[in-house]
């Protein structure tokens, strides 16, 4: 339902106009503490019930309309073909000078974004940078091995194992 409006004026002769807009009730500047508590009688009468659970469902929306908006589809180019890329079906990026590499289980495409541009469209929640040079899907991630190097990862349907830089081994530090 629609919850009830008060409109507050220092002007009277908005009042009517107010009621023709949907207000219960207005308040006239300086407001005087009886009138107050009346209007929030009226008010409170006026506003249809909260559902049981309104706190959490508060919280969905607010995380909802913060949350922004991330990249859907990569269109990149697969031979001398265009291809439209579900970001779903992504097992990982990683930059090569000019271009950045899009690799899903079945094909490796081409896109000139670079990471750094690339990384802020992408849901922190699904890619994590590995490497400088390297994003990773984080559902992806088969296996964590310890090379002589560092950090290794072994990601599904994916052959070559993908390095973890020093300064972003600690991603993995819980797991």
């Amino acid at each position: 339902g629609q919850y009830p409006i008060v409109f507050v004026t220092a002007y009277d002769q908005y009042a009517v106009q107010a009621f023709e807009e949907g207000a219960i009730d207005y308040l006239l500047k300086p407001v005087e503490d009886a009138r107050l508590l009346r209007t929030r009688q009226r008010w409170e009468q006026k506003q249809p019930p909260l559902p049981q659970d309104w706190q959490s469902t508060l919280l969905k929306l607010s995380r909802q309309l913060d949350k922004p908006e991330y990249l859907r589809w990569i269109r990149a180019s697969v031979g001398n073909s265009l291809r439209l890329i579900s970001i779903d079906e992504v097992l990982l990026f990683q930059s090569d000078e000019k271009y950045t590499l899009v690799q899903t289980a079945s094909c490796e495409a081409l896109i000139r974004t670079p990471l750094k541009e690339l990384l802020p469209q992408l849901d922190p929640e699904q890619f994590w940078q590995v490497h400088r040079a390297t994003l990773v899907r984080v559902a992806s991630i088969e296996e964590v091995r310890r090379g002589e190097r560092g950090l290794l990862l072994k990601l599904r349907a994916y052959g070559p194992l993908v390095e973890v830089s020093r300064s972003y081994a600690h991603l993995f530090q819980r797991m």
